[in-house]
């Protein structure tokens, strides 16, 4: 009787635990089957749990500034890609493939970035993925 009711105990939290866990890492918001790919400037840089977010000043075709928000995996995520902290910094030109967000708004699901900011060090010039 006992062991019937651990049982029952431990299915129930894995229930749980399973459906949290795909409630929270839902991209539906975003168009998955689709790339965009922007260039521009790093801003800011927020490496949170459970999501990272990087945000671009980037030129439109007219020349205009305009903010993007990029939301990647948290910092364990990004450590277990290779990605060091001092990778992207503050300042820095890099070019993104993303996701984009369904409503056409300026955010996406920030799938790979590459630094261009000259320093081999840092990765230079290598893509990785941050999703």
């Amino acid at each position: 009787m006992r062991l019937n009711v651990l049982l029952g105990i431990a299915a129930l939290c894995t229930m749980v635990l399973t459906m949290t866990a795909s409630a929270h890492h839902s991209h539906s918001n975003y168009e998955i089957t689709e790339f965009r790919q922007l260039e521009g400037i790093v801003t800011q840089i927020h490496l949170l749990v459970p999501h990272s977010w990087v945000y671009l000043e980037v030129k439109d075709e007219s020349g205009v500034a305009e903010k993007w928000a990029l939301e990647a995996t948290g910092p364990r995520g990004l450590e277990r890609r290779g990605i060091k902290r001092e990778d992207v910094k503050v300042g820095d030109r890099v070019t993104v493939r993303c996701h984009p967000l369904r409503d056409k708004s300026r955010g996406c699901l920030l799938g790979f970035l590459t630094p261009a900011h000259g320093d081999m060090a840092r990765g230079h010039g290598v893509e990785r993925e941050w999703d």
